[in-house]
């Protein structure tokens, strides 16, 4: 088999302008969710205290717990869990529960995400352990964890308190972000919430600390972190019109030093990228040679509406390849993924885009085949030994 490449130009944009964003934050990691593009990454795959962000997976765990039911081994929003001393014992941020008394799931839950409650992140481990211990919990955290790729993450509590070994990755928090928000969008919209003023107690600690919920920048999660290790973190998400941007951030010095960071990577991931149209379901890029089929050849096009993200201040040009391995070997059916067209802009990664058959081609006949083999025999001889066109 030969791999083929061959150059497709003008299909949309082409960027000249490089459009880099240096950030004050220690790593850094930001995507563009809609697309699934990579907009920065630094330092965005080593293990550093997530401080209070690592919360997102104790609620990632709980929802996965509600969403099983109780009957299953699971919760409840109704049902009330007993508060424990050791989950009282925590200092920092807190619902203040006491402990003794019980607490619906549901009201434990806006406790984690909007007063960011460490005792809350307990008495939810505590019932979901399998055996009923906080670090039990942490190590099926750590093990779901693996099991949705998070691959630079381990856990040895609940709520992120400063711990040895507790460790999450920039790109592991917008992963478990993207989660969150894909597959458990009937609580997502939790993440939003301003305040939460649990049964009366200190009113004063009321307000969700995500800076970005007040800005009017389309801001509507996920939590913030801090701890005198990992300075000040933020992992956020907003929406724009169709677009989605999901960043995490860490190692700031302050508050204020947090929010203006976030603020300006959140306009900088809209204005200075935009979502364009590159090609319309069917539309071909290219033909494929057909080895011993019916036809000699199948056209190679996109499957679906595909849309891809530039910056904004781009040309109107794109110079990419579709690559493939061939001659395709017969029978193909139509909608058969069988090569990709691959082009880079400037400040971007690679992106390569899947292109299928469209259209069915059954296995030649003889005389089919025997004409088939000729034909690209005679092309290899033309192309020479590199079979490149």
């Amino acid at each position: 088999m030969i791999r083929f490449v061959a150059a497709v130009l003008t299909l949309v944009a082409s960027a000249t302008t490089s459009v880099a964003f240096d950030t004050k934050a220690t790593s850094a990691f930001v995507l563009d969710q809609t697309t699934g593009t990579v907009l920065m990454s630094k330092e965005a795959d080593t293990p550093l205290p997530p401080a209070s962000m690592s919360k997102l997976m104790t609620l990632y765990m709980a929802f996965e717990a509600i969403r099983r039911g109780k009957s299953d081994g699971g919760l409840d929003l109704n049902e009330e869990l007993p508060v424990s001393e050791h989950a009282q014992s925590y200092g920092g941020s807190s619902m203040f529960l006491r402990s003794g008394e019980s607490v619906t799931v549901e009201d434990l839950i806006r406790g984690i995400i909007v007063l960011s409650g460490n005792d809350a992140c307990v008495v939810i481990a505590e019932a979901l352990s399998p055996d009923g211990t906080e670090y039990g919990f942490a190590r099926l955290m750590t093990q779901r964890a693996q099991q949705l790729g998070m691959n630079n993450s381990t856990f040895t509590n609940s709520n992120g308190w400063p711990q040895p070994g507790h460790l999450m990755s920039m790109r592991d928090l917008a992963t478990l972000s993207d989660r969150l928000i894909t597959d458990f969008p009937e609580f997502y919209p939790l993440f939003a919430e301003t305040e939460f003023e649990f049964d009366n107690r200190v009113p004063s600690n009321r307000l969700n600390r995500n800076p970005l919920l007040n800005m009017n920048i389309g801001a509507d999660g996920l939590k913030t972190g801090h701890t005198e290790e990992a300075g000040y973190g933020l992992t956020g998400s907003a929406k724009q019109g169709d677009r989605r941007v999901i960043f995490v951030i860490s190692g700031l010095d302050s508050v204020a030093g947090r929010a203006q960071e976030s603020q300006a990577i959140v306009n900088w991931a809209f204005r200075q990228f935009a979502l364009r149209p590159l090609a319309k379901a069917g539309q071909q890029f290219a033909q494929a040679d057909v080895w011993m089929g019916s036809q000699p050849s199948v056209g190679l096009v996109a499957a679906e509406d595909i849309s891809v993200l530039m910056p904004a201040l781009a040309s109107n040009e794109i110079a990419g390849e579709v690559i493939y391995t061939g001659p395709v070997s017969a029978p193909i059916a139509e909608g058969d993924q069988l090569a990709e067209f691959v082009f880079t802009l400037d400040g971007l990664p690679e992106t390569r885009l899947p292109l299928v058959a469209d259209r069915t081609i059954e296995r030649g006949g003889f005389m089919s085949r025997m004409s088939t083999a000729a034909l690209i025999l005679f092309t290899k001889i033309i192309q020479g030994p590199e079979g490149q066109t």
